[in-house]
């Protein structure tokens, strides 16, 4: 079998299991976030922090819930690793350096998973499992909690209620998130994942000579990792290294963790807004999207030419064998078009367009589907964009599940749409400017900016993967990607709440003749037009200096 129909046959599979996952899911989550009952241990979680899960919140008072407690999880993350050293378990390893503590801190919080160590050389087993794996729980559910707000602000109408912040926060950790985590750990234990709590020890080499390991409960938190597109992983080689991914299928099984929560929440949009044809038309949006990706980087990574690209059958320099091609290439372009930032080959090693797929993917807002919750709250509001670009057309009131979209709307979006960008290229401006930045690039030219590129895209979009040959565990790197991650993460928050906010506090006007219907294929085209044409004229000048001029040049 050639690695072309292998791969064909791994999509197909992949697709497959996705569409039998989509409606039971996406049926499940809409009742999760609908439900009126608590379950005993959620009532003993409410009690500990003193919230009242049925009390309604205002979009101010559920920003106040998520940055409150995203600020107590900042605190407490970066107090557990400085204090590593004197912990047990802590496996002999240092407390961590505050400028490397504050970037995991907010890496981990801002569902990023932006690494500047080696996991297996810096972090023991009580911060690896009670500070980061419990953040990789947390932080997705509260892109969920996020996503579901606005859900509602499209569904309620002349109220300016949203739900409830800390139940939704608590239903997405028990009741989604929690339940698929642990049958995917034991999935991954099945197929060779370590899970355990061992010491450091000796391994023999092939080569004679021995090199020192440490285990830990890995698979735990693998499948979280994935399932909550956070991407951190417990080693530094990642999802490449056998203890956290050892088999195709276990790949292929990580890879249907990534986007199954993304892609159900479309269903879960439909049934909450009372429209499921409306969920299948952000489906499909995401879906043109994620498959023209995939096929586009599996054929740039198969097609490379050149004698060692021939005999290898392709570009596999930094890939796995185990993995080959197609399974590195949508592995690739499922974590970076999500928030997920796991990776399973080397991405600075992918040819130079193969990069700029990959970089495009994270600056098109990570979409397609998106992170779990961010994914598609990002995507309704380049929905909200598209429909006032269709009502500019034909010149009358945008309107959107039958709310107006006025001024205050699209101001609110055209932030959200604004604030990353801003970041991403501010931030690498800075770096390529100012010489100590510089020293941290290990290859000159159009490969060097990509580096930096990569770096303040993956952090600013909350992705967390990385192109190697940059150093950065420096001062200057742990402390602005870390700005950007944060900012990256909450900024737009505020956007997307205010937008929800205004959305229930409006009254539905009635379907006419003229309004564009949202749920045909004329809509979901115009959606992917909008998305591609507003990244392109962003980003469009930045990947000629880096990655389109590499792969022109190769």
């Amino acid at each position: 079998m050639s690695p072309q129909t292998a791969g064909v046959l791994q999509l197909l599979a992949l697709v497959a299991a996705l569409a039998l996952a989509y409606r039971p899911l996406g049926d499940h989550m809409a009742r999760v976030y609908s439900s009126d009952r608590h379950y005993r241990p959620e009532k003993w979680i409410y009690k500990a922090v003193g919230a009242d899960p049925d009390a309604e919140m205002r979009w101010p008072a559920y920003l106040r819930g998520v940055l409150a407690f995203s600020f107590v999880g900042v605190l407490f993350l970066y107090a557990l690793q400085r204090l590593q050293g004197v912990l047990p378990g802590s496996l002999g390893f240092a407390s961590i350096d505050p400028d490397q503590a504050f970037n995991t801190a907010a890496s981990f919080v801002a569902n990023t998973n932006w690494q500047s160590y080696a996991g297996e050389q810096a972090m023991g087993h009580v911060v690896q499992t009670g500070g980061l794996a419990v953040q990789n729980f947390v932080s997705g559910a509260v892109g969920m909690a996020v996503a579901v707000a606005l859900v509602r602000g499209f569904a309620r109408s002349r109220t300016g209620e949203l739900g409830n912040f800390w139940a939704d926060l608590v239903r997405g950790t028990v009741r989604i998130l929690l339940p698929i985590a642990v049958i995917g750990a034991i999935v991954l234990v099945a197929c060779g994942a370590i899970q355990n709590f061992a010491g450091i020890h000796e391994v023999g080499q092939f080569t004679g000579g021995s090199q020192q390991w440490n285990g830990g409960a890995v698979a735990s938190q693998e499948v979280i990792k994935e399932l909550g597109t956070n991407g951190g992983g417990y080693f530094n080689a990642n999802s490449a290294h056998p203890f956290e991914n050892p088999t195709p299928f276990s790949n292929l099984f990580e890879i249907f963790l990534i986007l199954v929560i993304p892609f159900a929440l479309t269903r879960t949009f439909g049934k909450m807004a009372g429209s499921v044809k409306q969920g299948y038309a952000i489906l499909a949006t995401m879906a043109v999207i994620w498959l023209g990706f995939t096929a586009l980087m599996m054929w740039t990574e198969s097609a490379h030419h050149g004698p060692a690209f021939e005999a290898a059958g392709g570009a596999m320099e930094g890939k796995e064998t185990r993995f080959g091609i197609a399974g590195s290439a949508i592995f690739s372009v499922a974590t970076t078009l999500t928030s997920t930032g796991a990776v399973n080959s080397f991405h600075s090693s992918y040819t130079g367009l193969g990069g700029g797929i990959q970089l495009l993917g994270m600056q098109l807002g990570e979409i397609a589907p998106g992170g779990v919750g961010s994914g598609l709250y990002g995507m309704l509001v380049m929905a909200v964009i598209a429909v006032f670009i269709a009502g500019l057309m034909v010149g009358r009131t945008p309107e959107y599940l039958g709310k107006k979209i006025g001024t205050r709307e699209i101001k609110l979006a055209a932030c959200y749409i604004l604030i990353t960008p801003a970041l991403v290229l501010c931030f690498t401006a800075a770096a390529m400017a100012l010489p100590t930045p510089g020293h941290s690039m290990a290859n000159p030219g159009a490969h060097g900016f990509s580096e930096i590129l990569y770096a303040y895209t993956s952090g600013a979009n909350n992705n967390g993967s990385a192109f190697a040959g940059l150093n950065a565990d420096t001062q200057w790197f742990n402390t602005t990607i870390g700005l950007a991650m944060l900012l990256g993460r909450f900024l737009p928050m505020v956007f997307v709440l205010a937008l929800a906010g205004s959305l229930a506090e409006q009254q539905p006007v009635p379907e006419t003749a003229g309004t564009l219907r949202t749920d045909k294929p004329l809509y979901a085209g115009l959606l992917v037009g909008t998305i591609i044409i507003i990244t392109g004229l962003t980003y469009f000048p930045a990947l000629a200096l880096g990655p389109l001029a590499e792969g022109l040049a190769s």
